[in-house]
């Protein structure tokens, strides 16, 4: 077994019904590690937590212990403590790290500079073309992209990260060992071969309401921004915003239509001071302006086919009927590469359907 004996107390502590984090953590706080929380005894621990300590030593959870050691002792599962060397430091620096993470994947991906992209589940085409892209041209230039595994703009982030060859993590509000919704099992595969799945909830917790707005606070903990793309006045994005602002972390919004109510929650972040953002460089900008790394040129990051489109541009503006007869690729195809490009910061989109290419 890779795990020591020290994990079966941490886990018999955080498997317990009716012990919460909150609970866990002033135990922890008054005795230590959970090893000493339960040789201090019964009466001990009801000083600090009042009868909830009577669950502690009435609830049998070796069953529970016994069944996630077996999981973590498969290869590319993991379950690693707030004491461990390998939990994500980001996550330290929140009001409440979760006690224990459950992780499928490449457990060092936790540690990298990340992106949370969040929005709406009943996105626009339009909207979900954006966080693809967004997702893929960050992803390219070394963000990992954090999201929440959910339909519309969450598995858009995902899907864009893996085309972009990057790194992407999926904080899910189930156990670890289920996939949520259904529809996207295909794609958390691909996220556990390529990147992360974590989870905080026991292994066979199910898709309960409650748990999902409690998993943001992860998603945002562990990014150094988080990017809402669509989102209605009422949405769980706008909740992993604000989580993102009480966890000093930056707030970037996309605007969109007046009309549109998924562009109304990203203008009310506007409203309230998050980033207006048009392209993936503005976010790159940002961060080097808080002093994070990141890689040199936009123009290292663009693909042979990207290059020839630019140039095919030139230097002067562009229009796209010109431009179809420049580089004999259809409307279509020409269409999704030049929003790749435009998202990614190498051109601007100008009035009439003309192109201008940005030094």
């Amino acid at each position: 077994m890779k795990y020591s004996e020290g994990l079966a107390a941490w886990l018999r502590l955080t498997l317990i019904p009716g012990i919460g984090g909150e609970t866990q953590r002033k135990l922890l706080a008054a005795f230590g590690l959970p090893e000493a929380v339960f040789a201090a005894g019964r009466l001990a621990a009801r000083c600090v937590v009042g009868h909830r300590a009577d669950l502690l030593f009435d609830f049998d959870a070796s069953e529970a212990v016994d069944r996630s050691i077996a999981w973590a002792d498969q290869a590319g599962q993991y379950i690693i403590t707030l004491a461990d060397t390998s939990y994500p430091s980001a996550l330290l620096e929140i009001a409440d790290p979760p006690n224990v993470l459950y992780v499928r994947g490449k457990l060092d991906l936790l540690k990298i500079r990340s992106l949370g992209v969040v929005g709406s589940r009943n996105a626009t085409p339009q909207g979900l073309q954006t966080a693809e892209s967004f997702s893929r041209t960050l992803a390219n230039r070394g963000l990992g992209i954090v999201s929440g595994l959910a339909l519309g703009i969450d598995a858009a982030a995902h899907r864009g990260a893996l085309a972009g060859g990057g790194s992407t993590i999926a904080v899910i509000g189930t156990g670890a060992d289920r996939i949520y919704p259904a529809r996207n099992k295909d794609l958390a595969i691909a996220i556990a071969e390529h990147g992360a799945i974590v989870s905080e909830f026991p292994l066979g917790t199910p898709a309960i309401a409650s748990n999902f707005p409690r998993r943001n606070r992860i998603i945002s903990g562990l990014s150094r921004g988080v990017l809402v793309v669509e989102a209605a006045l009422e949405s769980g994005s706008l909740i992993t915003a604000r989580l993102a602002g009480e966890q000093g972390r930056e707030v970037f919004a996309i605007p969109g239509s007046i009309h549109s109510p998924v562009a109304r929650g990203c203008h009310k972040l506007i409203k309230q001071g998050a980033k207006l953002v048009e392209t993936a460089q503005d976010i790159l900008e940002e961060f080097d302006n808080l002093g994070e790394d990141t890689p040199a040129s936009p123009e290292a990051a663009a693909t042979e086919e990207e290059n020839a489109i630019l140039a095919a541009i030139g230097h002067d503006p562009c229009s796209l009927d010109e431009l179809v007869a420049r580089t004999g690729l259809s409307t279509d195809q020409l269409l999704g590469e030049l929003l790749l490009l435009e998202l990614s910061g190498h051109l601007a989109a100008l009035p009439g359907n003309a192109y201008q290419r940005l030094e």
